[in-house]
């Protein structure tokens, strides 16, 4: 069955719908280099640091998911009274759609993942964790959290990662909670006892987990079919929808209605956070009053673009409509991004060691100035990101009277251009923002300026970036072109 036609419809509804997500949260952090020389001490490469991150990771990464989509989601956690507890506790404060009850406890450390990467290579990950029961009176803390913040949620999801939130006892209290409150729950199992989910409405096993906890293979779309139904009476859920890496999914709903769904992705760069993303968007869709069918099918579309990103990322809305949309947008509109979804495709580019470009301007008539620079532009690098004024800037920039093409139209016209691999349109009058979230390896931009005279010049060079000056062509410019325009009596040819 082909459910495209529902999730258009669902991805506009996504904004108004609020999640309440209970489970293990960790920090995950990573630190990037790069290996040029194995260390004297031990046959081990030696990891020469360029940067470092940090995000959300476990339960954080699905309530990031739901913010990365416009919604709002409140995430009941346990932390230790350290560094990392304190350092999720600033993200999520940072996340204007995010809130936390994220409750302390003294003698237990946060968990965290740490990641030492060298190009698109992981080279080592480090954790620090307990996954010890905790106390019963933290326990209770997170039921009575649960009780005062279940009103406002429209679903209810259960991130499990085995660090011991979600106990037994915990899952059940949540579960009756939330069947008091008519709120539907999902849960996503780390544990081979899938009874302990009882009356969960839908379980999102992957493909490993269910076969632990079913003793059935889980290969084909029947073998899957079958160890999902085997599922579906021990945790006596409404649906099992199982996470099949390139096989897709397979949803089993109680009715007997079974949907095998097959893998979106193109090109699979990293599965790790992908359920936390299928948790999310599952939940977001039935908080929007989405069939199980749609919901699943939208998880699905999510999940292909969340596995062809590095880490653990988060799939954004312009995302999901391009990918709702893909044959109206395999032309020009496929380059056009927002700066949240730009950031995650030049960090894809950069993992494959492409160097990233950026260059700037209004371009509201494109003449053979603007592409001999766009291509000197694009010889400087392996992808050329254009940061395009919007209308508003031009005007403030150039007068009431600019420009004469709309920011979308002038968008079209760049993207469809070879040499043109990305447009992100900024409000500002400069691109400075625009130029320190991105970071290219080069920034071009005409020989009309100095150096010292181009926009984030500095702060590119402070990292090892590169300005590139491109040769203009003499007489070429949209000013001097509008003005010759203008002398043309209405009506006669040019």
């Amino acid at each position: 069955m082909d459910h495209t036609q529902a999730l258009g419809p669902l991805l506009e509804k996504l904004a108004s719908v609020r999640v309440l997500c209970i489970g293990d949260v960790m920090l995950d952090r990573f630190v990037y280099g790069s290996v040029d020389r194995v260390s004297p001490e031990a046959p081990i490469p030696v990891l020469r640091i360029e940067r470092e991150a940090q995000m959300l990771g476990g339960a954080g990464n699905v309530v990031r998911n739901v913010a990365a989509l416009g919604a709002h989601a409140t995430l009941i956690a346990v932390v230790g009274d350290d560094d990392a507890g304190r350092d999720i506790a600033r993200l999520i404060a940072n996340e204007p759609s995010l809130e936390a009850s994220l409750i302390t406890v003294a003698d237990r450390s946060t968990t965290v993942k740490l990641r030492y990467v060298a190009g698109n290579q992981q080279l080592l990950r480090a954790d620090r964790e307990q996954s010890n029961a905790l106390e019963r009176e933290t326990n209770e803390r997170v039921c009575a959290a649960v009780e005062g913040e279940i009103a406002d949620a429209d679903v209810v999801v259960l991130s499990d990662y085995a660090k011991g939130v979600l106990s037994p006892g915990v899952v059940a209290r949540v579960v009756a909670i939330a069947a008091r409150h008519a709120k539907p729950v999902i849960a996503d199992p780390k544990t081979v006892d899938f009874a302990r989910y009882k009356g969960v409405n839908v379980l999102t096993p992957n493909a490993k987990e269910l076969a632990a906890a079913t003793a059935m293979a889980v290969g084909d779309d029947a073998s899957a079919e079958s160890a999902a139904r085997k599922a579906l009476a021990s945790a006596a859920a409404d649906a099992v929808l199982v996470t099949r890496s390139e096989r897709g999914m397979t949803l089993v709903a109680r009715d007997g209605g079974t949907h095998h769904f097959p893998a979106e992705a193109r090109e699979v760069f990293d599965v790790s956070g992908a359920g936390d993303t299928v948790l999310a968007v599952l939940g977001l869709a039935l908080g929007a009053g989405a069939s199980i069918a749609d919901a699943a099918a939208f998880a699905n579309l999510a999940a292909g673009i969340v596995v062809c990103k590095a880490g653990t990322a988060v799939v954004r809305p312009d995302e999901l409509s391009q990918a709702l949309h893909a044959a109206d947008l395999k032309g020009p509109e496929a380059k056009i991004r927002t700066i949240d979804s730009a950031l995650d495709l030049t960090e894809r580019w950069r993992t494959r060691g492409l160097k990233i470009g950026f260059t700037n301007g209004c371009f509201d008539l494109i003449h053979t100035g603007h592409i001999s620079m766009l291509a000197q532009a694009r010889a400087a690098c392996d992808r050329l990101v254009v940061g395009l004024n919007t209308d508003a800037s031009v005007k403030r920039l150039k007068g009431p009277t600019r420009p004469v093409n709309t920011e979308m139209a002038r968008a079209i016209v760049l993207a469809a251009l070879e040499t043109v691999d990305l447009v992100v349109l900024f409000d500002e009058e400069t691109p400075i923002k625009l130029i320190e979230a991105l970071r290219p390896d080069a920034l071009i931009k005409g020989a009309d300026y100095s150096v010292e005279q181009v926009v984030g010049a500095s702060f590119v060079q402070s990292y090892g970036g590169r300005v590139v000056l491109a040769t203009l062509m003499p007489g070429q410019s949209t000013s001097g072109t509008i003005a010759r325009m203008g002398r043309v009596p209405a009506g006669a040819k040019p």
